[in-house]
């Protein structure tokens, strides 16, 4: 635990741009707040400024089907892991989805237990409490879903440097939802402390998982 606040030093640079992931297509690009970047041996990077996790009210599957109030402000495990996404993305949201599964997968016992996942929909319309859980069962029923009003959802991405575009139709019906894609990492005082992008591997992010966990 005091190893992970003592990575408030490590950041994100002002020039590291996050790509706007369309789900199945386009997409813009937006740069996070400045910073600098200071990997430290790991895959992802650390923010020298961290992201301040705001006290948004969201509510979660925990609940059961009903849901339950929540805010990102109770990840207090000694890490969560917390992705921005939508279940009827047809590509990058399982891919990622899948490879943190992989990730905690490789973990031990004892280092498995002190991390938590968090998904955060990026589509309230669809996703309500009941599809989100169905959902994260296909890859740890141990994963938190969230859910909420879209314009809380947004402000809390942007807080974390993570963007969210309105949804675009598609020709066969349906609409899709854009939105940049990193795994975010927060620590248990309610600050994103680690990022990474959505091409890490399970083997990088599990690895760099316990070097965290490690201090």
């Amino acid at each position: 635990m005091t190893g992970l606040r003592s990575r408030l030093g490590t950041a994100l640079a002002a020039g590291l741009v996050l790509l706007l992931a369309g789900c199945g297509g386009g997409g813009g690009q937006a740069a996070p707040p400045d910073g600098e970047i200071d990997d430290d041996g790991l895959h992802g990077s650390a923010l020298t400024t961290p992201y301040v996790v705001p006290k948004a009210p969201l509510v979660s599957t925990q609940g059961g089907k009903d849901g339950s109030a929540y805010s990102l402000t109770e990840a207090d495990n000694d890490l969560t892991l917390v992705f921005f996404g939508y279940t009827h993305c047809p590509d990058i949201c399982g891919i990622v989805m899948s490879t943190i599964a992989s990730a905690l997968n490789r973990l031990d016992d004892a280092d498995r237990e002190r991390v938590d996942m968090v998904f955060v929909t990026t589509d309230p319309a669809r996703d309500d409490v009941a599809v989100l859980r169905d959902y994260l069962a296909g890859f740890d029923p141990e994963f938190t879903g969230v859910t909420g009003e879209l314009d809380t959802i947004v402000k809390t991405a942007r807080s974390l440097a993570v963007l969210i575009e309105d949804g675009r139709k598609l020709p066969g019906g349906g609409y899709e939802v854009a939105h940049s894609d990193p795994v975010i990492g927060l620590d248990d005082q309610d600050r994103a402390t680690t990022v990474w992008g959505s091409d890490v591997s399970a083997a990088e992010l599990a690895e760099d998982i316990e070097r965290l966990l490690a201090g």
